[in-house]
């Protein structure tokens, strides 16, 4: 993540949920180290992000990016796709 004045953050995130409009739910994966033990621990974020044009899928690797409030849960939005998941034949034949 970076983090300066007028840059914003960018994180990578998996899919993980594509059922509203425009919008995909992604978790995020860090290892933070506990305070007291010492010991690096998993942990996970759940965030709501903009997908302007329905193009992400569960499963793909995304880029998102800190922007301003687009409604009351998103904030982030999708830059880019890094990587896309294998079993996208599958799920356009079961949207379209």
């Amino acid at each position: 993540m970076t983090t300066s004045k007028n840059s914003k953050k960018k994180i990578k995130a998996y899919v993980v949920k594509k059922k509203m409009d425009k919008s995909i739910l992604v978790h995020v994966k860090r290892t933070v180290q506990h305070p007291l033990y010492k010991k690096y621990v998993r942990k996970t974020t759940k965030l709501q992000v903009h997908d302007e044009v329905n193009e992400c899928f569960v499963g793909d690797l995304v880029e998102i990016q800190e922007t301003r409030p687009i409604s009351k849960l998103k904030s982030w939005s999708v830059v880019r796709i890094l990587e896309k998941c294998s079993s996208h034949d599958y799920q356009k034949k079961t949207v379209v």
